[in-house]
């Protein structure tokens, strides 16, 4: 279980230079506010799952658990990138309520590098939750949420809300604890 404060890069130059420490915290909780799923906010974290994935190979490597995705992660995509599709834990068609538990299971226990979980409405105090047992796990915490969510107020160590058009990806950096806040624009097809 890893207990100290790093970061895994995002591989995107302009977005790096703005994150603290020069990537996604891990541990930690990262929100994500868009306005509908498919606009490009899986390929800011593929580049960080590569890593993660690399970095802790073998038979007691952690898993990363996909919690209520509105599609399926395809498996040959996820390979050809070096992610093992053995190392996916996916759970679908869970309720609020079940994906808000199981998101903290998750990433309490220490058997996931990184936790992605698509999450409606939370309480503040569900959320504080999910910070903390990342922490606890040791955990990259990955929250997507409604851009409607955005006049909550939340304990993320990062909060993000993107747009997107045919090229570009927009991540405005809402929260951003020791990084700097802004809108970054990026090509949506090209990392470093």
């Amino acid at each position: 279980m890893r207990v100290s404060s790093a970061c895994v890069p995002s591989e995107f130059p302009l977005l790096d230079t703005r994150l603290p420490g020069g990537g996604w915290p891990c541990p930690g909780l990262v929100e994500v506010l868009h306005a509908h799923a498919g606009i490009g906010e899986l390929s800011l974290f593929i580049p960080a799952l590569q890593r993660l994935i690399a970095d802790e190979p073998g038979p007691t490597a952690r898993s990363i658990a996909w919690l209520n995705p509105p599609h399926l992660p395809y498996a040959p995509a996820f390979a050809e990138r070096g992610i093992d599709p053995a190392r996916l834990l996916v759970s679908k068609a869970l309720t609020p309520t079940q994906t808000l538990w199981a998101t903290e299971q998750a990433l309490r226990s220490g058997a996931c590098l990184a936790v992605l979980a698509w999450i409606g409405t939370a309480s503040l105090h569900s959320l504080r939750r999910l910070k903390l047992a990342a922490h606890a796990g040791g955990s990259l915490g990955v929250l997507f949420r409604p851009l409607v969510q955005r006049a909550q107020a939340s304990p993320a160590t990062l909060r993000l809300a993107l747009w997107a058009d045919e090229t570009r990806l927009a991540v405005e950096l809402i929260k951003v604890q020791g990084g700097k806040a802004g809108i970054v624009m990026l090509d949506r097809w090209q990392r470093s």
